[in-house]
């Protein structure tokens, strides 16, 4: 099982789309999406590194991903 680190962005949508289908990521808030992200059983990263553009950059894989 490969560790989760906040850059691991493609990822981390894949397995957000799979552990919430019924979550629509454009509605999401940016405190929500942390909460989801750092709920996902193989990541491990500290809260400090995440900013903005991460989360950002989730957010806009995790919509490309359910289009």
């Amino acid at each position: 099982m490969a560790v989760l680190k906040w850059t691991d962005t493609l990822e981390i949508a894949i397995q957000l789309s799979e552990a919430y289908p019924e979550v629509d990521p454009v509605q999401l808030r940016f405190t929500d999406l942390m909460a989801k992200v750092t709920a996902l059983p193989e990541f491990d990263d500290v809260p400090e590194r995440c900013g903005e553009r991460i989360l950002e950059a989730i957010q806009q894989a995790w919509i490309d991903e359910i289009e």
